[in-house]
């Protein structure tokens, strides 16, 4: 083939082109009309469902993440029109197709950083525990000093970071202490035998009406537990207020110090392990009353 038959067929092939590219001026013209009034469309689209989110939530990655997502969308319809205008429906296909294999191979590749994700933005909603609170969850107690769309900071009492992954915080069962500011007081005691157990229910009920932090509005109870090795069990229930976990674990620490003296000033003894050595096959055989083979 000659260089005259090369450069014919060159010439022909661009001026196909060209006619093609004149005769679809109108439509690109519509095209690009079309895809910038949808992107000022998106801008707009966000802001305003921006202030209503802002309603909603308080967390500003929640907010961004939000209002990203609906101006992307928005983008991407606006996109989708302008190509059906210019007659490249199959391309359209093929990108819808691709997006959709591509999003699911990404949904099994990170499926627990999706789960972390969207349980982020759940919590965000819901918001079961708010920066401050001092929550429980699994192995870790302390104060909720970060929220991330990923994961939540926890630091413990022992000055430790913790980071746990939100799908964790979502979906196990979490205690908040913070949320009602109140909290029961256990305390597990125990008497001698040869004490009055009603003496001992009523000093106690008097002697700590007076212990600091402690809710008037709620009585304190005292219920006997059961009969121990050496001891009668008891516990001693008191509600306190609760502010923040070094003032329970201080009110706590009272109340154990205030029924020591509380049984020291009326005689009441709280007993040491007793144990009772018995030599007999049947039992109740004294040492000295066995006989014994040298």
């Amino acid at each position: 083939m000659d260089m005259q038959k090369i450069q014919s067929l060159l010439t022909e092939e661009l001026q196909s082109w060209f006619e093609l590219a004149v005769k679809n001026l109108p439509n690109l013209a519509v095209a690009l009309i079309v895809f910038v009034i949808f992107y000022f469309l998106a801008k707009i689209t966000a802001r305003v469902f921006g202030k209503v989110v802002a309603k909603i939530t308080s967390s500003e990655s929640v907010q961004n993440l939000l209002t990203s997502i609906v101006k992307i969308s928005v983008i991407v319809v606006g996109l989708f029109i302008a190509l059906g205008i210019l007659d490249l429906d199959k391309t359209v296909t093929s990108l819808l197709a691709g997006a959709g294999v591509i999003g699911l191979a990404l949904g099994f590749a990170f499926q627990d950083i999706t789960a972390n994700f969207i349980s982020g933005i759940l919590i965000a909603f819901n918001k079961p525990y708010r920066m401050g609170d001092i929550v429980e969850v699994g192995d870790y107690l302390g104060k909720v000093t970060s929220i991330d769309l990923r994961t939540t900071t926890i630091t413990t009492f022992q000055g430790i970071e913790a980071l746990v992954p939100n799908r964790m915080l979502f979906t196990d069962p979490i205690k908040n202490y913070t949320n009602i500011p109140e909290r029961r007081i256990d305390l597990a005691v125990g008497v001698s035998y040869g004490d009055d157990l009603s003496k001992v229910e009523a000093v106690l009920l008097e002697g700590l009406q007076d212990l600091p932090n402690r809710l008037k509005t709620k009585d304190i109870d005292v219920f006997f537990t059961g009969f121990g090795g050496s001891s009668i069990d008891l516990e001693v229930r008191i509600w306190v207020q609760y502010s923040d976990h070094r003032s329970y674990l201080v009110t706590r620490s009272e109340a154990i110090k205030l029924v020591k003296t509380i049984f020291d000033d009326n005689d009441i003894m709280i007993p040491f392990p007793i144990r009772t050595l018995d030599f007999g096959i049947r039992g109740g055989e004294k040492l000295s009353e066995m006989n014994l083979d040298s």
